[in-house]
């Protein structure tokens, strides 16, 4: 237990340092901030001493010094104004360092995102991940918009109404000193218990728009399998977990300010009973004691506003250690720093005795060799999960090789930069991707710089540009990334466009065209024939009607070549390819 708590108090310290490095590069505006903090407290301090001045010209019958009083309050009105316009200077001030500091962190986590490697978002749901960037340091902006505006006021208040109490009066000032500890051992009871309660609604709230996130872009498969109410109980599940946990941080935070009033009624009576004996011995004077009570409230006021900003920086710094934990995420290997870029590829492909498994005690390629010149086109087959779409993430290098080497060119593609060796590849997946823009700039994806004339042309090469024309807007139709009203067999027909107007040096087609109709598909292939030309060409397919052309098929299964060769040769062999082939074609 005592290790759990010291691990949780290190992982506090260790995520608190991190804000304290982000908030360093303001330090010029934070030291503006503390400065204007420190102006405000000691004028705020010094209005008690003129009303305690006021109220003893007005003692006595017949004894009022108006003259005095009307100087007084003149004093106070100036003191007042100048208050409330540092306090209004430091507020911008605040309100600037939090969000310069909220912007720091997005942009680091959104730059980690771009280098963080596929196996990282593979194994973690999106969900959890855009509730990290978005919700927890939007609360986080939150607890530390109020740590700024109440904390350095409250700590400065408490200690300046320490200092001017005992120069005023050091007995009652003592009074109040031996009546402090009480308020800090009420935060300290709260702040420990409030951190892992507010940590674990973080983690749920996560799990909750994950799920919601889901179960959105999935509408139609859920629907499609009537299970409406088995993610409504799953969803139900979420929901008790979050109440159950959100409550309990709520409760532990709504006990802070009623603890630290019970306190602060202590100080304030501790203060006017002893301070009655002091004035009726003749040792203060009324108006000195009225100034020590208004101090006495004063000084018990921060510690209400500091317990509630402990509390909400428990829960900032509990979505903060969420976000860190991105943040500090080990990107993917970064590429050597002599690196070769790739350019003008000729398209000459070796794999050489390569291993890889996504995880390490499930093996799935072993041993893998193939050569493929320029200008091959080499089609990759087999039951679902023999690896055919790992072999295309491991020529894009979107994992690295357990053990062995790809080489391209006859350089080993980690001596290749990534940028430059993807670049080389056009990819069209049956996953269809599109960014939220027109057609126009989504088609444009891989040649930003591309005329209206190359995007026309790859348009209608991908046999795209006549169901384009038929749209509201044309080329100019917005569409957002799940592509709209866009059917699925549009939405990859545009994607086929894109890399027909780039026209790299090498292609990789998986399941390319296994969302459009057959008519289509058969114009679609002759396209791809002109277009592989001359071009290195990995084709993934199902339906093997499509690779017959491929002068290299590749049979896979279980991660291993078991066959391979041209569509006659294997079908002469009699082996698996000849089987799947003729359970495609036996009706």
């Amino acid at each position: 237990m005592a290790d759990k708590k010291q691990n949780k108090s290190g992982s506090q310290m260790a995520t608190l340092r991190q804000v304290l490095n982000y908030i360093r590069r303001y330090w010029l505006m934070v030291g503006f901030s503390l400065f204007l903090a420190a102006v405000t407290v000691v004028l705020t301090l010094y209005v008690p001493i003129l009303t305690g001045d006021a109220v003893d010209l007005l003692l006595g019958k017949d004894a009022v010094d108006f003259a005095g009083v009307f100087s007084i309050m003149k004093k106070i009105g100036i003191a007042m104004a100048v208050t409330a316009v540092a306090q209004w200077v430091m507020n911008t001030c605040n309100n600037h360092i939090t969000y310069h500091v909220v912007r720091d962190i997005r942009e680091d986590a959104f730059h980690r995102l771009e280098q963080l490697p596929l196996k990282y978002l593979d194994a973690r749901s999106y969900g959890d991940i855009v509730s990290r960037v978005v919700a927890d340091v939007d609360t986080f902006a939150d607890g530390l918009l109020m740590g700024f505006t109440q904390l350095f006021t409250g700590v400065l208040t408490i200690l300046g109404t320490l200092v001017f109490m005992l120069v005023t009066n050091v007995p009652i000032a003592l009074v109040v000193i031996c009546i402090t500890p009480v308020s800090f051992l009420v935060a300290r009871f709260i702040a420990t218990r409030t951190f892992s309660m507010f940590k674990l609604q973080s983690e749920t709230r996560g799990e909750q728009t994950s799920l919601i996130e889901e179960m959105i872009g999935n509408q139609k498969i859920v629907k499609t399998f009537s299970r409406e109410e088995a993610v409504k109980e799953q969803f139900g599940e979420i929901n008790d977990r979050l109440q159950a946990c959100s409550l309990k941080a709520i409760f532990f935070s709504s006990i802070t300010n009623p603890a630290t009033r019970f306190v602060n009624s202590l100080v304030y009576a501790g203060v006017g009973i002893f301070g009655a004996f002091v004035a009726i011995r003749g040792g203060i004077s009324v108006g000195r004691l009225s100034c020590f009570l208004s101090y006495a409230n004063q000084y018990t006021k921060p510690f209400n506003e500091i317990s509630g900003v402990v509390t909400e920086l428990q829960n900032a710094l509990a979505c903060a250690a969420r976000i860190f934990e991105l943040i500090d995420e080990e990107p993917q290997i970064p590429d050597a720093e002599n690196a070769k870029v790739l350019t003008d590829a000729e398209g000459n492909v070796a794999l050489e005795k390569v291993h890889f498994s996504y995880v390490p005690d499930r093996k799935l390629i072993e041993n893998f060799n193939l050569s493929v010149k320029p200008g091959q086109r080499v089609a990759i087959v087999g039951p679902t999960g023999c690896g055919k779409t790992t072999v295309i993430n491991l020529l894009m290098r979107f994992y690295d090789v357990d053990s062995g080497r790809i080489k391209v060119d006859g350089t080993d593609i980690r001596e290749i930069t990534r940028g430059s060796l993807r670049t080389s590849y056009g990819m069209v997946l049956q996953e269809t991707w599109l960014r939220t823009g027109t057609i126009r700039d989504n088609i444009r994806m891989g040649k930003p710089d591309a005329t209206e004339e190359e995007v026309l042309e790859a348009a209608k090469a991908a046999h795209a540009h006549s169901f384009i024309k038929r749209l509201p807007q044309g080329y100019d139709t917005m569409i957002n990334e799940d592509g709209g009203s866009l059917s699925q067999g549009q939405k990859q027909l545009l994607c086929i466009a894109r890399v027909m107007l780039c026209l790299p040096p090498m292609l990789i087609l998986d399941e390319a065209t296994s969302s459009i109709d057959t008519r289509t598909e058969i114009r679609i292939q002759k396209a791809f024939a002109r277009m592989m030309e001359g071009r290195t060409s990995f084709i993934v397919a199902h339906r093997l009607s499509t690779i017959q052309e491929a002068d290299i098929i590749l049979v896979m299964k279980d991660g291993n070549i078991i066959e391979q060769g041209n569509h006659e040769t294997l079908l002469a062999g009699k082996g698996f390819y000849s089987t799947l082939y003729h359970s495609q074609f036996e009706g």
